[in-house]
């Protein structure tokens, strides 16, 4: 291995590590609200691409269904819900939320692909018909068992990824695709080519990261949020409700993934059930970070993604097992120097 090899190894698992970094960040934002390690969080980044690979070729994705589907099952169920309680004034809001506001957004996308819409106008289209799934399936899935243990709610999320797999095999079929280049731009840094599409993952990486913070620590939803991953207890004594904290997570966990799908696609060929390994793999990374800390997350993304590129680079074949080798000396470490919180306990 050359010199050059070397940096054109490491300029690619920067790249795919800024990719694993977005999802990273969002698996770990979904756990310290919710409780949920949302496996389905790569599903979601596909389900993205392949979208907009369907408005692409002028087609009108399976997603749009599958978002009128889950919006009629989360506003009946919350309807419901509400109906028991009693609590009659919070149904209109409850429409609102779950069936209106999607409803709106699916309409946006059919009357918008009548007119032949330019590029950026299609990666908007896709974002706004991929946020809402996850807070829908939340209400679905998750909020009826959110007291649950840890371990109960990932069993769950995993069979919920293989439903999601299923059903992407029935919205797109078996075969790849692969999206239009957002750039054709390219640089060259120190000898080394690199394409406008590795700059732009990186400072999309960056930018999201950047706001993210922000928006912990200067907005009062933000704080909110952070307040209910530290104590979800104590969140809820001081008025924060943290199933609609979990909204607001899983929506902005989304967007991540759905920027995430959207970078990778013109890049790499992303098949029906490719979410899985992106997944997994960024799930490494919020592991390394202990699955409570954004930074640590993303410098184990990045992590991953460079170590990817080398093991590529060594054996084609055994790069996927080199990664995930990573978890034992990574979880035997977090088991032993892990403190269990109050919460856990007593769970």
């Amino acid at each position: 291995m050359t010199a050059d090899i070397a940096a054109i190894l490491a300029i690619d698992g920067i790249a795919t590590g800024a990719v694993y970094a977005l999802v990273a960040i969002g698996t770990v934002l979904i756990f310290t609200v919710t409780r949920v390690i949302f496996i389905p969080f790569g599903d979601i980044a596909a389900f993205t691409a392949l979208t907009l690979a369907a408005l692409d070729a002028r087609q009108l994705p399976g997603t749009v269904g599958l978002v009128v589907v889950l919006a009629c099952m989360a506003c009946v169920m919350e309807v419901v819900s509400l109906a028991r309680a009693g609590e009659f004034r919070a149904v209109p809001k409850a429409v609102l939320g779950y069936l209106v506001l999607p409803l709106i957004v699916v309409g946006i996308v059919w009357l918008t692909m009548r007119f032949n819409p330019p590029m950026p106008v299609r990666i908007v289209l896709a974002l706004l018909l991929i946020m809402p799934i996850s807070p829908l399936l939340d209400r679905i899935v998750f909020r009826p068992i959110a007291d649950a243990s840890v371990l109960l709610l990932l069993t769950v999320s995993v069979a919920l990824h293989f439903a999601l797999v299923g059903l992407g095999l029935l919205f797109f079929g078996p075969e790849g695709v692969r999206t239009e280049p957002l750039t054709s731009m390219a640089i060259e840094i120190a000898g080394v080519h690199v394409s406008g599409q590795t700059v732009l993952i990186l400072t999309a990486a960056l930018v999201f990261s950047g706001l993210l913070f922000l928006f912990f620590d200067f907005t009062l939803i933000g704080k909110a949020l952070r307040a209910t991953a530290l104590n979800r207890t104590g969140a809820r004594l001081m008025g924060i409700r943290p199933a609609r904290a979990g909204t607001i997570a899983y929506l902005l966990g989304s967007l991540m993934a759905g920027v995430s799908g959207i970078l990778i696609a013109p890049v790499n060929t992303i098949f029906y059930d490719s979410g899985f390994l992106l997944g997994l793999k960024a799930f490494v990374g919020a592991i390394v970070g202990g699955m409570a800390s954004y930074p640590g997350a993303a410098l184990g993304a990045f992590g991953v993604g460079i170590i990817e590129s080398f093991a590529s680079f060594q054996s084609s074949t055994l790069k996927d097992v080199i990664v995930f080798s990573l978890l034992i000396p990574v979880l035997l470490w977090r088991s032993l120097a892990s403190q269990h919180s109050e919460e856990e306990v007593e769970e």
